[in-house]
């Protein structure tokens, strides 16, 4: 197996959490024997807890659209579906999922609901036609872009009230990926002053970020940092 490109670690600060039932790790986790099914189980208890409403489901279709899930799906000579249809298997036999197959508002999909006291009564619900499911937003893994004062806190320093006011200013100001950038800049010359960023910042507003003429002269664009205007931000 080939090496993965590593996980950089948690950041510092506040993460969000997935619920698991503690049942999982004593009864569940120790009989699974198929990697697939074990990606797929703990994919289906943080994306279950996305959904709202009274009885929460996924769905083959879903699952199938969720590129982030389906890249943990790759097997020489196998396509991701049919992996993911083995774990979908497997979880199904286990009994943790129960699945119902039919035609519902979004189109014929295949349905699963974990195997708990909610996820059966919205199965015999189904059966009973009583209820049908919504044709509700699909859920899916995203990579999210830590924000202005996460960024701060790991690559600058510590964040004061007043660094965080003029980080707030600064976010309705400028794009995102402005900001990123020039904190990137900042870190990779050790400058690690906001002012020295909000600087830079300025100056692409000015200049027109995407039409400096350092642009793509990657030699030219580092001195341009640290000469000039910049040169004062080298002080002690």
């Amino acid at each position: 197996m080939a090496a993965g490109k590593g996980f950089p670690g948690f950041p510092e600060g506040k993460l969000e959490l997935t619920p698991v039932p503690t049942l999982f790790f004593y009864d569940l986790l120790p009989q699974i024997d198929h990697l697939g099914e074990l990606k797929l189980t703990i994919y289906a208890f943080w994306a279950l807890s996305q959904r709202e409403g009274a009885y929460r489901y996924l769905s083959r279709n879903e699952l199938i659209g969720d590129q982030l899930l389906m890249d943990g799906f790759v097997s020489p000579g196998i396509k991701a579906e049919e992996l993911l249809d083995e774990a979908l298997e497997r979880a199904v036999a286990r009994g943790t999922f129960i699945s119902v197959s039919g035609s519902f508002s979004g189109g014929t999909d295949q349905l699963y609901f974990l195997n708990s006291e909610k996820g059966r009564s919205a199965v015999a619900a189904i059966e009973a036609g009583d209820w049908l499911p919504a044709d509700d937003h699909p859920i899916a893994l995203v990579r999210q872009r830590p924000n202005i004062f996460t960024l701060y806190e790991q690559n600058i320093g510590p964040l004061t009230p007043i660094i965080a006011e003029r980080l707030r200013g600064a976010e309705s100001e400028y794009p995102a990926y402005w900001i990123e950038e020039a904190i990137k800049i900042s870190v990779e010359n050790n400058v690690r002053k906001w002012r020295y960023i909000e600087a830079i910042l300025e100056d692409w507003r000015r200049r027109g970020k995407d039409e400096r003429e350092d642009r793509g002269d990657t030699e030219k664009a580092r001195r341009r940092y640290i000469e000039g205007q910049f040169a004062d931000f080298w002080d002690a």
